[in-house]
This record gives C-alpha cells, structure tokens and sequence, in this order.
C-alpha cells in the first residue's frame, strides 16, 4: 500500500510548493510518512479541474488522500474528489461524506441534542427574502432571539447588522437582519438560511465565548485546541463525559474527519456550536501540526 497523501493549496506565486499557510503541516506531514502533493484552489473554484489537480501524481488507484487547506462550496469538492478519481486518488472523505459534515443541514439532527435549535431553507444567493418567507421559517422556533448564518458561516463581525436578532417573534426586524446577511454574502452563500435560536455562553474579559475546537479522526478525539479566532495562549479543558458524548454523535454521523466546536454555556453546559469537515477546519497557529499528522497518516 502506497504511502498515504496529504493535498494542500498551492502558493499562487509558486504553484509547485504548498501555500505559506499550510507548510508547517505539509512538513509534519513528511515526517509522519505521508507525501505531500499541491492542489491549485483558484483553479478549482473556477472550476478548471484538470488544472487543478495537474500537479498530483497518477496512482494505480490505490493512493489514499487527505485533504487540509481553504474552505471549499460543496460543488468545487465534488469536483476535486471527481478530478482525484481520474488520476487513480482516493479521498479519505468522499463528496457526502463532506457536505454531512460542512453543511449544518447535514449534521445538525445527529446533533439536535447538544446544539441549539435550528432552522434552515435552502436559498438562492442574491434573492432578498420577504415577511412571509421569514415567518414561515421561524414560526416553529417562537419568540426569543436568535441568530442567523448561511449553511456553512455566519456574519458574526457584523453582529448586528447581520447575524443577530433580538426576538424572532419581531419577523419585520428578523427579515432585516437575514436580509443583510444574505446581501453580504453575496455568491459566496453557503446552501441556504439557518436560523438558530441563541443561547448565552460564558465570555472572556474580551467579550469573547469560550470555545474549544475537537478534532475527530475515524471517530477518535485525536486533539483539541482553542478555536482559532482566540487569543495567543488561551487554554481550553473539556471534561471527558462531554468529549464521549460529542463522539457518540460523531460517529453516527460517519464523516471520517470532523471538527466539533464547542462552547461553554452560562449554565455551565458545554454545547456543539459547529460541526465541520476537518479538511477545511483551520488550526490555530500555535497549535503543533505533528499530532494531527500523525492521526491522518494512520486514518488513511
């Protein structure tokens, strides 16, 4: 069996060696025993496939693959893992195995116990929706506020003007926001309109929420980090009851490599905030790539 292959972005001035991004993790990748191979991501989202993987070696089909660089829509993985198969690469995670865990419509009912309630519709970008759109979606949700998000991202910089809303049951007000959040978007929204409904997590002196990020390989808690966005030196501890509860859920859900995202509620309850395909899940810098190599080289 070939040596197993991990992908990584190409840098756009040196299309032949890995993004500045993702070289460290291409380098602990060597030393676990994987080969390293580029994928152009440009070329991939303008949907040129045969440019895009041109600098990957043909296998007999036999060569197992991971992948790890910028986020992709569910259709440019599509073609990527099409455009594999043709020089003989198999993906680790196959094209449903990424939208399950990519898209909050894919994951969220293997995880309705651990994460707040949501809604979602699929939605065209660039239409702007109406009152009675809006209503139709939140209705089952009631009152109390909520915020709102594509399948994938939210608009959490832009608050509120575009991700949180006060109380749903204010549908004029809720159309706003969602409205925004759509028109930001732009062409880059994600499948459709989630709307969630909001709980209160514990923050820092920063106003921020205190969260962790659980990396899952074949269904194994393999490393947990903060989540990206904290700040240098922050330090997370989620106790182990929580983390075999959140792998229950993983494992139902089958995707072979999963981020989960977690935040501490003001009752002192961990809850699931996202769930993610961990080949598009970014590592925070300071974090070590040598462990989450080394789970990949053996899940593969």
């Amino acid at each position: 069996m070939a040596s197993p292959l991990l992908l990584v972005p190409s840098d756009p001035l040196a299309p032949r060696v890995p993004d500045e991004h993702f070289m460290r993790e291409a380098d602990a990748a060597r030393q676990a025993g994987m080969k390293v191979a580029v994928v152009d991501h440009d070329a991939l989202l303008g949907g040129d496939v045969r440019a895009a993987v041109r600098r990957i070696p043909a296998s007999d089909g036999e060569q197992a693959a991971c992948y790890r660089g910028w986020m992709m829509p569910f259709a440019a993985y599509s073609l990527l893992d099409a455009g594999l198969g043709t020089r003989g690469v198999r993906l680790l995670t196959d094209s449903a195995a990424y939208r399950s865990a990519h898209e909050l419509p894919g994951w969220y009912n293997t995880f309705a116990d651990l994460t707040p309630a949501s809604v979602w519709s699929p939605w065209e970008a660039g239409r702007m929706p109406a009152i009675a759109d809006v209503g139709a979606l939140t209705r089952t949700l009631g009152g109390g506020p909520g915020v709102v998000k594509d399948y994938v991202k939210s608009r959490k910089y832009e608050w509120h003007e575009a991700c949180f809303v006060p109380d749903l049951a204010d549908v004029t007000a809720a159309t706003r926001v969602i409205g925004r959040m759509v028109e930001l978007q732009g062409d880059d929204l994600a499948g459709g309109i989630v709307v969630r409904a909001f709980e209160q997590f514990t923050q820092d002196g920063d106003g921020r929420s205190l969260e962790a990020r659980i990396w899952w390989v074949a269904g194994s808690a393999v490393l947990i980090t903060p989540h990206p966005d904290a700040p240098a030196g922050t330090t997370v501890d989620v106790p182990t009851a929580v983390c075999d509860a959140v792998g229950a859920s993983v494992r139902t859900l089958g995707a072979p490599f999963v981020t989960t995202d977690l935040a501490l509620r003001s009752d002192g309850v961990w809850r699931v905030i996202e769930v993610g395909d961990g080949q598009v899940s970014d590592l925070p810098a300071a974090e070590d790539p040598g462990r989450l190599m080394r789970a990949l080289a053996a899940g593969c």
